[in-house]
């Protein structure tokens, strides 16, 4: 006899036939996002100094100085929400667009390809949090107990 269960997305399947993929799914994805934002907070800190700053010399935007103060600031608070999993897509997918803004705004007047640009980082970042908007946080997540 076998037995049956619906996951998600209302397929029947056998108990047996869930993969390791799908067990391993939401916990990889929970670090997978907690790696990016933690990686991404770096980057946001610099634009106040931190970590060698926007100079190598532990230079900060001047405060309230646009956009990159601003952009600095949403990419810390971003960051941190998405690291938590606290409003994850809505986060993922601000900071998707302030990526997307800075490569086009920045970069993509330098030259046409990321490698010619120096703009990898900003490309990569914009389609990783584009990724996890769609995706969403995965396990351990504050929006998970939000839901409960």
């Amino acid at each position: 006899m076998t037995t049956t269960i619906t996951t998600s997305n209302t397929t029947p399947e056998t108990a047996s036939a869930k993969t390791l993929t799908d067990r391993v799914r939401p916990t990889i994805l929970a670090l997978f996002r907690a790696v990016v934002s933690f990686l991404f907070l770096c980057h946001g800190l610099m634009g106040f100094g931190l970590f060698g700053g926007i100079d190598n010399a532990g230079g900060a935007v001047p405060f309230g100085q646009w956009p990159g103060y601003w952009a600095s600031l949403i990419e810390v608070v971003g960051a941190v929400l998405v690291f938590a999993g606290l409003f994850t897509r809505i986060s993922a997918l601000v900071l998707s667009g302030v990526m997307a803004y800075a490569y086009f705004t920045v970069h993509a007047p330098e030259g046409l390809l990321p490698l010619h640009n120096m703009g990898e980082p900003a490309a990569l970042y914009a389609w990783v949090f584009l990724a996890i908007a769609v995706v969403g946080p995965g396990a351990a997540s504050l929006d998970g107990l939000r839901r409960r």
